[in-house]
């Protein structure tokens, strides 16, 4: 029998061990088919099932009942994914406890794809998280996941903000006033951070985190707004023109033919 068989079977069947949490905290120990959570990226295969152990410190002078271990995937302060298992079990004070489940990932596939931050949890009885562990999950799920489609509708808006103002730019239609051209083109800037975030979360090269999101969305946007405020007044080339006067359309002149005296037109 496997290593991780024997670890499942002593935290189900002894249950019990000795604590070796310090103060007044409850934490957790986690693997997930024999890799420790936390550690390094975490690979989540749709394609299969995973065998995650979870151990409960209880650091505490009361016991913790436990009743639900949630696995789940969120970025952009969106949740994508999320797998609750019921596993219900007490943690006395001072010790701790073990336990392994199956966890069937058949359709992460179509929730999610790239690298996420994953956080394991443990949640009481009353739905409250005692404790939780955090990672970076490698998903490899499909692009038309729920994940992907979202990437691909933030990339698709953002083209739309971006021919928006350019266009506005070039038929002259934007406003005389500089901070409202600025503002014209912040969402298209925003957009563009939101675009480079999901983007390197799908080609696993960042997770999405605040370290990782607050650069490229601000530095995005501030760009777009500076572009946004530098354009050119719609109104410049009509500069030359003088005081008080207004320019002509041409297409809107016509020519008035009026017959001049002794008949000559």
């Amino acid at each position: 029998m496997s290593s991780v068989g024997l670890l499942l079977l002593c935290g189900i069947f002894l249950g019990v061990g000795p604590a070796h949490a310090a103060g007044d905290t409850v934490t957790i120990d986690a693997t997930v088919d024999g890799t420790p959570v936390g550690e390094d990226e975490l690979l989540l295969d749709p394609s299969g099932s995973s065998l995650i152990s979870v151990t409960v410190h209880n650091g505490t002078d009361t016991v913790r009942h436990i009743k639900t271990i949630r696995l789940s995937g969120t970025a952009l302060a969106l949740t994508f994914f999320s797998y609750d298992t019921t596993v219900p079990f007490d943690v006395p004070a001072k010790e701790s406890v073990t336990r392994g489940f199956v966890l069937d990932l058949g359709q992460l596939g179509a929730q999610a794809t790239g690298l996420l931050p994953t956080e394991l949890e443990v949640l009481d009885t009353n739905r409250d998280v005692v404790a939780s562990i955090g990672m970076t999950g490698d998903v490899r799920g499909s692009m038309w996941s729920v994940y992907g489609v979202f990437g691909l509708a933030v990339f698709g808006l953002t083209l739309l903000a971006w021919a928006g103002a350019l266009v506005a730019l070039a038929r002259r239609r934007l406003p005389a006033n500089r901070w409202q051209r600025a503002m014209r083109f912040l969402p298209a800037g925003v957009g563009t951070g939101l675009v480079a975030v999901i983007s390197l979360s799908v080609l696993r090269v960042v997770a999405p985190s605040p370290a990782a999101e607050i650069p490229f969305v601000v530095g995005a946007a501030a760009v777009a707004f500076v572009l946004g405020y530098l354009t050119p007044h719609p109104d410049a080339d009509d500069s030359h023109l003088p005081p008080g006067s207004s320019p002509v359309d041409p297409e809107a002149t016509q020519r008035i033919t009026r017959p001049l005296p002794g008949g000559v037109a």
